[in-house]
């Protein structure tokens, strides 16, 4: 038996020797150890049904997804939950949002927050899987 299987074995015996508080004897744990079963090796047969070719894709058969470029809206002005839709609905899915005040506050509530200013710039085509950061602060501040 293997060194890393006499702990976990020596640590329940131990918890099973201790009584309980009350006197009365614990009941007694038997625990069997077994060895790990040795790594299997596949070898292949004389007339495989499948190779092992035909399962894999290859890498070069797929073609990479490219993103399409649009026209990005503008949203300063809008409450941070209206603008995020905006986006969305035309494409643009990679948003964050920051405190326009530099406090660094959360906008856990988006709806009582309002686009300040928005990078990058409104009118420009950009990918669609660009980073669009909308800087907003609260309505009165």
């Amino acid at each position: 038996m293997k060194a890393a299987y006499l702990l976990p074995v020596a640590a329940l015996v131990t918890l099973a020797a201790c009584g309980t508080a009350g006197g009365s004897a614990a009941p007694v744990v038997t625990v069997t150890a077994a060895e790990p079963a040795p790594a299997v090796t596949v070898t292949e047969s004389a007339s495989p049904a499948v190779s092992v070719e035909d399962e894999t894709p290859t890498t070069s058969a797929r073609k990479p997804v490219v993103a399409e470029k649009k026209t990005l809206p503008d949203v300063v002005g809008m409450n941070l939950q209206a603008a995020q839709d905006r986006l969305q609905a035309a494409g643009f899915y990679l948003l964050d949002d920051k405190d326009a005040t530099g406090r660094g506050r959360f906008q856990v509530y988006d709806r009582n927050w309002v686009v300040t200013r928005q990078k990058p710039a409104a009118g420009r085509k950009v990918s669609t899987d660009m980073l669009i950061v909308l800087y907003a602060k609260k309505y009165g501040e």
